[in-house]
C-alpha cells in the first residue's frame, strides 16, 4: 500500500497502472470505461472551452498559455491552483476515492476552461450542442512518441509501456490510452470544418510563441497588450514552466508520478525523436505513417528550420 497526499489529504491506496479497456473500439483505461455513461453525459455550457490534445501533445503548455490569457498575464493568479485543479480533465478517473474530472468540472464556476485527450468522436454530445470553443493542439508522431513513451515510465498509473521497441509497436498498432495518434489528428482536423476549433501546432507555438499565442488570444476574443503578450510569452516558456510547481506536476505524490524516473516536463524539444529512433524503426515508422496518413491535407514538420532533414512529414 502506497500513503499519498493529494491536496493535503493523506490517502492509502494501493498504486497500480490502470489495465486497458476499449469504448468503441477505442483504448481507454478501464476506469474511464467503466464511468463512461458519466462522462458521455457530460453537459458542457455555451462559454465552455475545451482544450483538446493526444496526450503529450503541448496540453499543459497549451493549458498555462489560456490561463494567462484569460488572467490577462497575472502570473500569481495563474499560480492559485495547479494545473488540474484550474482545467479539470474530464474523462480522467485517478482512484476510485477521488473526484473525477468531470464532477471537478461540475463543481465550477463558468466560465469554465476543460481539457480532454478524447479523439473527436467520443467528445461528450454536449459540447457540440452547446456550440463550444475548442482549442486542438497536434504534435508531429515521432516526437509524440517518445514523449509519451517517457509519460508512460515516470507514470505509475498508466498501462506498462514496456521496452521503447514495444511502446514504438503499440503505438504504431493505437494499442495504447486515447487510441490512435494516426486516427485522433485526422479526426479533428476534418472537425474543425463544421465547429469552432482552432487547431495549432506544437511545433509552430516552439518556432514563433507570440504569433501563435497571439492566435489564440484572438480566438478568445481577448486583446493583449504588448507588455503582457510580452509577459505571456516568458512565463510560458519551457524552461519557466518546468519550474513552476502549479504546472509540472511535482506537486502529483512520486508514488503516481515519478519525476526520478523522467519529470513530466522532460525536454519539450522538436526533433528528439532522432536520439530514440533506430534507422530499421525509422524506416519501417515511415512506410507505416505513409499509409495511415494518406488522403489527408494535414502536414506536420518533425524538426524546426535549420536541420539537415526535409522540415516536412507528409
Amino acid at each position: 500500500m502506497s500513503a499519498a497526499k493529494i491536496k493535503g489529504i493523506k490517502i492509502d491506496w494501493e498504486v497500480t497502472r490502470h489495465e486497458l479497456a476499449e469504448v468503441e473500439g477505442i483504448p481507454l483505461t478501464k476506469k474511464m470505461c467503466d464511468r463512461w455513461d458519466k462522462i458521455w453525459g457530460f453537459q458542457a455550457k455555451p462559454d465552455d472551452l475545451l482544450i483538446a490534445t493526444y496526450v503529450k501533445a503541448g496540453t499543459t503548455w497549451t493549458q498555462e498559455i489560456v490561463d494567462m490569457i484569460q488572467h490577462d498575464g497575472d502570473t500569481e493568479k495563474c499560480k492559485r491552483a495547479s494545473t488540474s485543479e484550474r482545467q479539470p480533465f474530464i474523462e480522467w478517473v485517478l482512484h476510485e476515492t477521488l473526484t473525477p474530472g468531470w464532477e471537478k468540472a461540475e463543481a465550477m464556476p463558468s466560465p469554465r476552461t476543460l481539457k480532454t485527450h478524447l479523439p473527436v468522436q467520443l467528445v461528450p454530445p454536449s459540447f457540440w450542442e452547446q456550440n463550444c470553443k475548442i482549442i486542438y493542439v497536434a504534435r508531429n508522431a515521432k516526437d509524440n512518441v517518445v514523449s509519451s513513451y517517457h509519460f508512460h515510465r515516470m507514470n505509475q498509473i498508466m498501462p506498462e509501456p514496456g521496452t521503447w521497441e514495444e511502446f514504438l509497436e503499440k503505438y504504431m498498432a493505437g494499442k495504447v490510452v486515447w487510441g490512435s495518434w494516426y486516427d485522433h489528428v485526422k479526426g479533428w482536423w476534418k472537425a474543425k470544418d463544421h465547429h469552432r476549433i482552432l487547431y495549432l501546432f506544437y511545433e509552430d507555438i516552439k518556432e514563433n510563441p507570440r504569433h501563435e499565442i497571439q492566435k489564440i488570444s484572438q480566438f478568445l476574443e481577448k486583446d493583449l497588450e504588448k507588455e503582457i503578450l510580452d509577459k505571456i510569452v516568458h512565463h510560458t516558456q519551457f524552461e519557466i514552466m518546468k519550474e513552476n510547481p502549479m504546472a509540472n506536476y511535482t506537486m502529483v505524490p512520486p508514488e503516481i508520478m515519478n519525476h526520478k524516473i523522467s519529470p513530466f516536463m522532460r525536454k519539450g524539444a522538436v526533433g528528439d525523436w532522432k536520439n530514440y529512433f533506430t534507422v530499421a524503426q525509422n524506416e519501417r515508422f515511415d512506410e507505416d505513417y505513409k499509409k495511415k496518413m494518406a488522403g489527408t491535407s494535414l502536414t506536420f514538420r518533425k524538426e524546426l528550420s535549420g536541420g539537415t532533414d526535409s522540415p516536412l512529414y507528409h
